[in-house]
């Protein structure tokens, strides 16, 4: 096992395995939605079977509902087309021990076509695409995700009876930063950063946020793919553990009135032999390839908005003064902008503030180097610093509504070019699922403003 991880090698798999200390290795994709989603093989087949051979799950897995269901429109797979397999190929650098499961290995898989060739419209595929673009110009992206939850002593059983109303936050209070608070809620918040340090990811530390039982645990960025392995596994992890706990946990970008859960997504870019090239000696440290990389952030960030918020839900978090940003414009270390510029030299990277909890990592920080490199082959120039209330200034708008952001990302020409037709199709479809939904659920809302007064 590597030092300080738990991932493990292959022949360090099958001496766990031979000793009994592993007897299942779960193999996922990344779906749609976000989601892990595979199967938990016996270690002797994974061993015997996956690796050689690779594993198999349906093609429906990346058109479906967050229900599941099978829903129309998309050219990857459907009723007329058999819904056959695709091929699970486990990336056996993500391969780790999953500490609180028993006896329990984990591996990442990249999703394939029984020929080979890759599933493009796959989360893990975008970003790898997109990655690829980076090395073609000698760069590299690091990232590092910020995921906010809302923590509850109520159990998921319990709260799925209740349809999710009458919760029981596990703090009181506003405990923003608060010791105390984070101390209320340590056994499980303990059990979840132990969990994911024996997994392999690099916890940085824990805090109490706005909202009733909000935290965030924060961990280390590292290369763009790696940091999303890490981020989908946290989220997944988090809920188990919770669960086993007590407990329940919701990363939803806004569960009530209160602040919305965010997912601040931090991204730098090195040179393939790690120097730092954001860095220069143009304005505020910057070099000029940091200046064409923001001014593609500000381009691009409306018509790619709805990779950063792909649900109904997400745009719930646009409220001004709510720490979720309006306004499409780029300051130093203001967190009334979309885009928060902050460190030097290697550090020196933009936060960008619009994607919430729900967020699928892969797809967003795919569409961070898309708007990025936009910037850079068309040698953008970048607008002065805002400063002040960005809530309050005439800047361009982010998008409001899922129908508007999935408007925006058809029309897009950054995305066609970035991600091809069949990528930019497959995403629009399932926007288009989730406002056919929506549109035609009746919600408590409408019930209690119109059941008895209208």
């Amino acid at each position: 096992m590597t030092a300080a991880s738990g991932r493990i090698t292959v022949d360090e798999l099958r001496s766990l395995v031979e000793s009994g200390a592993i007897d299942n290795v779960s193999i996922a994709l990344t779906d749609m939605q976000g989601r892990l989603q595979g199967k938990r093989c016996s270690a002797r087949w994974f061993l015997d079977e996956v690796l050689p051979h690779g594993g198999e799950a349906c093609n429906y897995l990346l058109a479906v509902d967050v229900d599941m269901n099978t829903v129309d429109g998309y050219e990857l797979t459907s009723w007329e087309r058999g819904y056959g397999d695709f091929v699970l190929v486990p990336d056996l650098d993500t391969l780790t021990v999953l500490p609180w499961q028993d006896r329990s290995a984990f591996v990442h898989c990249d999703v394939r076509w029984p020929d080979g060739s890759p599933v493009a419209p796959a989360p893990r595929q975008v970003l790898k695409r997109q990655v690829e673009r980076l090395a073609e110009r000698g760069l590299v992206a690091f990232a590092g995700t910020e995921l906010e939850f809302l923590l509850f002593d109520t159990p998921y059983a319990e709260a799925w009876r209740q349809t999710y109303r009458d919760l029981r936050p596990a703090n009181r209070y506003n405990v923003d930063y608060s010791l105390f608070g984070g101390a209320e809620v340590e056994p499980v918040l303990g059990a979840i950063r132990r969990g994911m340090e024996g997994a392999g990811l690099y916890v940085e530390n824990v805090k109490g946020e706005c909202n009733l039982g909000q935290h965030e645990i924060a961990f280390r960025y590292d290369e763009a793919v790696r940091t999303c392995d890490g981020h989908v596994l946290y989220k997944t992890g988090a809920k188990e553990i919770a669960h086993a706990h007590g407990h329940s946990l919701t990363f939803m970008s806004k569960f009530d009135e209160r602040e919305g859960n965010s997912c601040h997504i931090h991204l730098s870019l090195r040179s393939t032999d790690g120097e730092a090239v954001l860095a220069g000696d143009r304005p505020h440290g910057f070099s000029t390839l940091m200046e064409h990389f923001l001014a593609g952030q500000l381009a691009a960030l409306r018509e790619l908005t709805l990779l950063l918020a792909p649900n109904i839900n997400s745009y719930k978090r646009y409220v001004p003064g709510s720490f979720a940003p309006t306004a499409v414009a780029w300051g130093l270390d203001n967190r009334t902008c979309a885009l928060r510029v902050v460190g030097s030299g290697h550090s020196l990277r933009f936060e960008n503030r619009v994607p919430g909890g729900d967020v699928n990592p892969y797809l967003a920080v795919a569409a961070l180097i898309a708007a990025g490199l936009h910037g850079i082959d068309h040698e953008l120039p970048l607008e002065d610093a805002f400063t002040g209330n960005a809530y309050r200034s005439a800047k361009p708008r982010v998008p409001t509504t899922l129908a508007e952001a999935r408007a925006l990302f058809a029309a897009s020409g950054v995305a066609k070019a970035a991600f091809g037709e069949e990528v930019v199709a497959h995403y629009v479809n399932c926007a288009d699922v989730e406002l056919t939904a929506f549109n035609a659920a009746v919600t408590d809302w409408e019930r209690v403003r119109g059941f008895e007064r209208l």
